[in-house]
């Protein structure tokens, strides 16, 4: 940015790349989806997300993507939060952290991935870690090691050690598809998850065949828990660092308990609205967090903005962090500081702040990752004590990662 500007363009991986670090022109582009632009992933990304027949050439792209978005909606959207997901997400948190209280210590960062991942699994395909007989936990794990490594599926290297585990899973959720759609009309025990709206749709929308379900159900598994544990484990670390937001933020959710009759009774939504705080708090650790590096796509025309061209077929890279980071925008940008959020206008806010992408292809699961880390922090606030024992060092491989881990002692309160 120093040498070229907030926007220019480079060779990554022999690939010609337009860099974007200019709020306007990153804002301009996520409205272009399916005009000018399309979506574009990594050469690791596309390989372990592939599927036989390349159906997004027959169907669209654009035509795939609605049809999902409309389906993750109803699962992970406001209502269904409201609704259904906000109690047993209660439930899960009050489980693992009485789990993780029995422990010496916890590494967040592994078991907050096992947590959220056994949860929307459960949720979106009807999977029980205690009755399964493979760990989807530790294979995802394990996946993540390679996800951002160069793509040489040769045998003792890291990618290739990612793509057997990911096959691994695929072939157990194309079984488990195979078992859902036999039984379809008799089992009534899925109904309304992931699984069971897809297993009807199979015979009137042609692109949902087997080995297309299961690719995508891999990669909606993935969504659940990647971003959002990166997130919660870089929470712990910031809170421990600076008490005076930890004492706010425990005050504001004893508040809450103050207020209830009963204070055992499970969070309403009203209560997750109210938490002005941990909203502020949540942001800051989002902005901080910058759990993406960069959000792709690719120019379908020449895009001319700001006297430049971008020719068609090249790829373009905004870059949320940079703007995230920009000191004109968020005044001492590296410094954590919750309350920041009181003040900043909501348009500017709307321009640089996109820690879910933005556009049509904003993450459909912003809203379940905020109500997740609030009602995590609400339940552990008030009913445990925590310490850090170790680790929280800070690194990107580029996703955001933490050295030896983060280490901590979780215990229930007496009182």
């Amino acid at each position: 940015m120093q040498r070229h500007g907030p926007l220019f363009r480079t060779s990554v991986m022999g690939k010609q790349v337009v860099i974007s670090t200019d709020a306007e022109f990153n804002n301009y582009i996520v409205q272009q989806e399916g005009k000018l632009v399309e979506l574009w992933y990594l050469d690791t990304f596309t390989r372990l997300f592939e599927q036989d027949g390349d159906c997004e050439t027959h169907i669209g792209f654009s035509a795939i993507h609605k049809y999902l978005r409309t389906l993750l909606l109803n699962h992970f959207g406001t209502q269904n939060l409201k609704d259904k997901l906000l109690f047993e997400i209660q439930e899960c948190i009050y489980k693992t952290l009485s789990a993780w209280s029995s422990k010496g210590s916890v590494e967040v960062r592994h078991a907050t991935t096992i947590m959220l991942l056994n949860f929307g699994a459960k949720g979106l395909i009807g999977y029980d870690p205690e009755k399964a007989t493979e760990d989807l936990g530790e294979k995802y794990t394990r996946i993540m090691e390679g996800l951002m490594t160069i793509p040489l599926n040769i045998p003792g290297t890291t990618y290739y050690k990612c793509r057997k585990e990911q096959e691994s899973v695929v072939n157990m959720l194309r079984g488990m598809l195979k078992e859902r759609r036999a039984s379809l009309a008799s089992d009534q025990t899925h109904e309304g998850d992931f699984l069971y709206e897809i297993s009807k749709d199979m015979d009137k929308e042609k692109f949902l065949t087997e080995d297309f379900v299961a690719h995508m159900t891999f990669g909606v598994l993935l969504a659940t828990f990647e971003t959002l544990s990166a997130t919660m484990t870089l929470a712990f670390k910031l809170l421990a660092d600076h008490p005076s937001v930890l004492e706010e933020l425990t005050a504001e959710h004893e508040a809450i308990l103050k207020k209830r009759e009963n204070s055992n009774s499970p969070i309403t939504w009203e209560e997750y609205k109210s938490m002005a705080f941990t909203h502020q708090v949540i942001n800051e650790t989002l902005r901080l967090g910058n759990t993406l590096p960069g959000l792709l796509r690719l120019a379908k025309k020449d895009v001319s903005m700001k006297g430049f061209t971008i020719p068609a077929g090249w790829t373009i890279m905004l870059v949320p962090y940079a703007l995230h980071l920009n000191p004109n925008t968020f005044k001492d940008p590296i410094e954590f500081n919750p309350w920041r959020w009181k003040d900043l206008d909501s348009l500017v806010v709307s321009k640089n702040f996109m820690p879910f992408g933005g556009g049509t292809r904003q993450c459909v699961g912003a809203e379940y990752s905020r109500v997740f880390m609030a009602t995590f922090f609400h339940i552990l606030l008030t009913k445990y004590r925590w310490t850090m024992i170790k680790g929280g060092e800070i690194a990107r491989n580029p996703l955001l990662a933490f050295g030896k881990g983060v280490h901590i002692k979780f215990s229930e309160k007496t009182n």
